[in-house]
């Protein structure tokens, strides 16, 4: 019989008193199905998708086994391992969340964040380390992660992970941990190569299915859903525009992390909009003063995190933005489905990278409804719309009349004015006061992207379609390696196909000149992470990109001449696993 209450599924007094805390009633299905064997120290297979309550499904049963044991220094307790660093915040504050008051400590490591900080918290002694597969193997490699006293692994989003091309490091990762562990795999699919990994490295596992919620599959509420194609260093300009352009009453802007919620909020307060902010960092009372001011029409954007704006529930939100595009099909039909209720036409406009298309081919499938794709707005779509606004300002007005009292003013111009002039210039009065300054993004350039459909052979495969290198430990490789690119990138780089967007172009094998980037294998520097840098960086078609040679101070990469100073020029504000690098085209200097 299924166990209906957390209290029947064995869960510790603490860990019921924090779920009681934070609303938890009861399970869900996969919580049900996953608790008591996980406690149980059993391996698990999973499938069921995001939004269903699986982080709690492995973290209640992890926390209830460590109970009150003591950290120890690199050697923790569980290993989660999540495909984005977003994922990998995300997962930690849950932790965090369901184990308050417990003592226990939770690190995550992922990349784009320093390295010291990471090193200090492991050292420190973590019982749960939440990490991305990359920045996990750079530690296990620098000697600064030690698996060998691990209890629980966990891989979390595991067909994510390998769709991201992390097949190979999560082979390593597994290769350096005890063969005595439990291990849970959840997937949304279980695809072949996921089958194949549960074979080999889980011990008959429990095995469970959570289904879709088919009541719900492909039902979307009544929505305008729009797309826009857009590299990341323009996404804020880009956003101010399309909401100049939409003038919505309230929009919903979901962020990933709340850092990002903060940055975006003073973004726009800058571009003059009454802007609130809601994520998982303020107290109750915060969250109730921007709730009251949103349902009062007292602001114009929200801007949240998902996990902040569960329920809400405001009648005039006309517009729902995705600043990234969502993990999961259900994670964005539960976003948009915030407007468009009772029957009214709701907006559901998205701000999609090149490298996530494939996110949205997926909610496409899923909703069975297309997601349009528009171009950005210009500065002129704005302009015209903002004098749109202002025309029907004064139209209502004039049909609301009461104007005796200005006619005065009229009649002593008119004496002096043409008529028509006199009007013009009140008009730029009531558009300059409504529309205030532009800001200096809307001159900036916008790559115009209008599809998202491409080859699927371009997108990132599975490392382990090349030549796999062994885990030989901290300071291997100090001869340089080649790899030739036009074969396809090692590891899938960043994608290939035509994910380079505007600067794609053919060029002649023998106008290539080498480039020099000051890191190597020292630094843990892989084919993939120089593809992926040119790629995502400078907008460059990374099927272009010539052979590359990686020692162990540095790497020489071979691009197309009209690419180069491009390329060096984006790349030097660029970070390779965590540590800025030097690149300029290679003279032979080694520094």
């Amino acid at each position: 019989m299924m166990k209906e209450t957390f209290a029947e599924l064995g869960l510790g007094k603490e860990l019921l008193a924090e779920l009681a805390v934070l609303g938890y009633e009861e399970p869900t299905p996969i919580q049900k199905a996953a608790i008591v064997p996980l406690m149980e120290g059993r391996d698990l297979l999973g499938q069921a998708a995001t939004g269903t309550g699986k982080t709690a499904a492995f973290a209640l049963p992890i926390l209830q086994r460590i109970g009150r044991t003591k950290a120890v220094a690199n050697k923790p307790f569980a290993l989660v391992l999540v495909p984005t660093r977003e994922l990998a915040v995300q997962v930690s504050e849950a932790f965090h969340k369901y184990s308050k008051g417990l003592g226990i400590s939770v690190v995550p490591i992922y990349g784009g964040q320093e390295f010291r900080r990471q090193i200090i918290g492991l050292d420190r002694g973590a019982h749960i380390v939440v990490a991305t597969p990359g920045r996990a193997l750079d530690h296990l490699r620098r000697e600064t992660l030690d698996l060998s006293g691990l209890q629980t692994l966990v891989l979390d989003e595991a067909d994510e992970m390998l769709d991201m091309g992390f097949a190979e490091d999560l082979e390593l990762i597994m290769e350096a941990t005890p063969k005595t562990r439990q291990t849970a795999l959840f997937s949304a699919t279980l695809p072949p190569r996921i089958a194949s990994i549960a074979e080999r490295h889980l011990r008959n596992p429990s095995r469970i299915l959570i289904p879709r919620d088919k009541g719900t599959k492909g039902s979307v509420p009544k929505v305008r859903q729009t797309a826009y194609i857009v590299p990341r260093s323009h996404k804020i300009a880009a956003l101010g525009r399309v909401l100049d352009l939409e003038s919505p009453k309230l929009a919903l802007i979901f962020c990933r992390t709340r850092i990002e919620v903060d940055e975006l909020a003073d973004r726009l307060v800058g571009r003059g909009y009454r802007v609130e902010a809601l994520h998982g960092g303020m107290s109750q009372v915060e969250r109730d003063r921007v709730m009251k001011k949103a349902r009062g029409a007292m602001v114009d954007l929200v801007v949240a995190t998902d996990v902040a704006a569960r329920g809400i529930d405001i009648d005039h939100l006309t517009h729902v933005v995705n600043f990234d595009v969502p993990s999961s099909p259900d994670s964005y039909v539960h976003r948009i489905g915030r407007t468009g209720r009772a029957g009214r036409e709701g907006v559901a406009i998205t701000l999609a990278e090149p490298r996530e298309l494939r996110l949205l081919r997926n909610i496409e499938s899923m909703t069975k409804q297309k997601i349009g794709v528009s171009t950005v707005p210009t500065p002129l779509d704005v302009k015209a719309r903002r004098l749109d606004i202002t025309k029907g300002a004064i139209r209502e007005i004039l049909l609301a009349g009461e104007l005796d009292g200005f006619r005065v003013v009229v009649e002593t111009l008119a004496a002096e004015f043409d008529p028509m002039e006199i009007a013009a210039a009140a008009v730029r009065m009531a558009h300059e006061a409504t529309a205030g300054e532009s800001a200096n993004e809307d001159d900036v350039h916008i790559p115009a992207i209008e599809s998202f459909s491409r080859p699927q052979s371009s997108q990132r495969g599975p490392r382990q379609d090349f030549a796999p290198r062994k885990f030989e430990g901290k300071g291997s490789g100090k001869k340089p390696r080649s790899w030739d690119t036009n074969s396809g990138p090692p590891g899938g780089g960043a994608g290939g196909g035509e994910r380079g967007g505007e600067r794609s172009r053919e060029s002649n094998p023998r106008d290539m000149v080498r480039i020099y980037i000051s890191g190597g294998t020292r630094m843990g520097i892989r084919p993939a992470d120089i593809v992926g840098a040119i790629a995502n960086e400078a907008q460059v078609n990374p099927r272009g990109i010539g052979d590359i040679e990686i020692a162990e101070a540095f790497s020489i990469v071979e691009l197309p001449e009209a690419d180069v100073d491009h390329v060096i020029e984006a790349l030097r504000g660029a970070t390779l696993r965590g540590r800025k690098v030097k690149v300029h085209r290679d003279k032979g200097i080694r520094s």
